[in-house]
């Protein structure tokens, strides 16, 4: 297994490093015997713009982020390599307490992330989805974090979020369900 997680990260954009589209041939399928990808990306492309990130930076459109995941999956297919999607959880009022409360989750963006995973479970292809935001949705308020999976900054999984995601990451990977 390897990690070639950056945070900060975004699908198409310059974010903390290169564009996942920029770098997934050279750091992941370039690896020998490399044979299952689980890409979680899209949440950084999506809340970032408006912030004190990319203040002056227009909102990433849902066609743009249907692109870049059929470009993964068409990279994915190309190298003979499964592909696990995941959906984008949901991080409603993120961030408290610093400069980008209020602007990193807008109910805008939070349209376009409902968007993009309800387009992605329909049209994920041959890639599997891992449906991260129902895992971790509180089903009471599903724009926010369930509270016993929250780091508390309502954006990261703590413990038990992290322990949520590998638990269910494991059981789809041993399935060899490829959808």
């Amino acid at each position: 297994m390897v990690n070639a997680g950056i945070s900060g990260n975004r699908l198409l954009s310059l974010g903390m490093g290169q564009p996942v589209l920029e770098r997934v041939v050279s750091e992941v399928f370039a690896l020998p015997r490399a044979d299952t990808v689980v890409v979680l990306i899209g949440t950084n492309d999506i809340a970032w713009p408006g912030t004190p990130f990319r203040p002056d930076e227009s909102m990433v459109t849902l066609a743009a982020l249907q692109y870049g995941i059929r470009s993964l999956i068409a990279q994915a297919d190309l190298h003979g390599t499964r592909m696990i999607l995941s959906t984008i959880a949901p991080f409603g009022d993120a961030l408290p307490g610093t400069p980008m409360e209020g602007n990193y989750w807008t109910a805008e963006k939070d349209a376009l992330r409902r968007a993009f995973n309800d387009w992605l479970r329909a049209h994920h292809g041959p890639a599997t989805v891992f449906d991260l935001d129902r895992l971790l949705a509180d089903p009471a308020d599903p724009v926010r974090l369930l509270p016993a999976y929250d780091s508390g900054d309502r954006l990261h999984p703590g413990a038990q979020g992290n322990r949520a995601i590998a638990d269910a990451l494991v059981t789809l990977i041993q399935s060899g369900d490829r959808h």
